[in-house]
């Protein structure tokens, strides 16, 4: 039942959502709402601690493992295109262990995600019931497609695949091996470009947006990690 956790942390949509607010925006403490955390339903595990604090003199969003697993999570107004998500992160303390082809080592230091609604009509069958299943047993609207971008400390830049335990969530390593440890890095993506590539196989049409989410784990490798983001933008095109 990893699967339908995994739908139910990362996403359970509030009405009433609104533009992502900056983490730049809030004081030292929680992040600013309307951000929330979402832990594994039922599950039993630490969640991972989300932030606000003052780092190279403007306020960024910290985001701290330890066995643990939570998401960040932003709703978007109904009906949001794609369009273009920027942000920055640096990770301080990686996880040593995370394999992310396997299940055993299902972890990311640090991730940012778009998680998209795609109709069931585009989902595989089998996946499609799955996807089902998970809805009635969260309570929740859970997302069709969901794109992971993470920093890992063992893959190539650019490597793309499937998540171990639910092929509705698919990684693309933006930073690995070769990124140093402590530096802040910026991304651009352009998601209507990089869910195509995701999910072309199943639907030529890209569906909106229900929310960003930025989240870490370390529930599967029993490491620790350290990372930071800032603000987190998302431009409509």
């Amino acid at each position: 039942m990893r699967a339908t956790a995994l739908f139910g942390s990362l996403f359970a949509l509030h009405a009433g959502a609104q533009s992502l607010q900056p983490f730049s925006s809030a004081g030292a403490g929680a992040p600013p709402s309307p951000w929330r955390v979402v832990g594994l339903p039922a599950a039993r595990k630490p969640l991972t601690q989300f932030d606000i604090v003052a780092l190279d003199g403007s306020a960024v969003l910290r985001v701290r493992a330890d066995n643990s697993y939570a998401n960040l999570t932003h709703d978007l107004p109904k009906g949001t295109p794609a369009g273009t998500l920027r942000w920055k992160w640096r990770v301080d303390e990686p996880l040593p262990h995370t394999n992310l082809r396997t299940k055993n080592g299902d972890d990311a230091a640090i991730k940012v995600c778009a998680l998209f609604d795609m109709p069931l009509e585009k989902i595989p069958f089998f996946e499609r019931n799955l996807l089902r299943l998970a809805r009635s047993a969260t309570g929740e609207y859970l997302p069709g497609a969901t794109l992971c971008y993470v920093w890992d400390p063992r893959l190539p830049d650019g490597t793309e695949l499937t998540n171990a335990f639910t092929g509705r969530v698919h990684y693309r390593v933006l930073n690995a091996t070769a990124s140093a440890l402590a530096q802040w890095a910026s991304h651009a993506r352009d998601l209507r470009a990089d869910f195509l590539r995701s999910f072309g196989d199943e639907t030529d049409t890209v569906p909106p947006l229900l929310a960003i989410v930025v989240g870490a784990d370390a529930d599967n490798t029993h490491d620790a990690s350290l990372a930071y983001v800032g603000d987190v933008v998302h431009v409509k095109q």
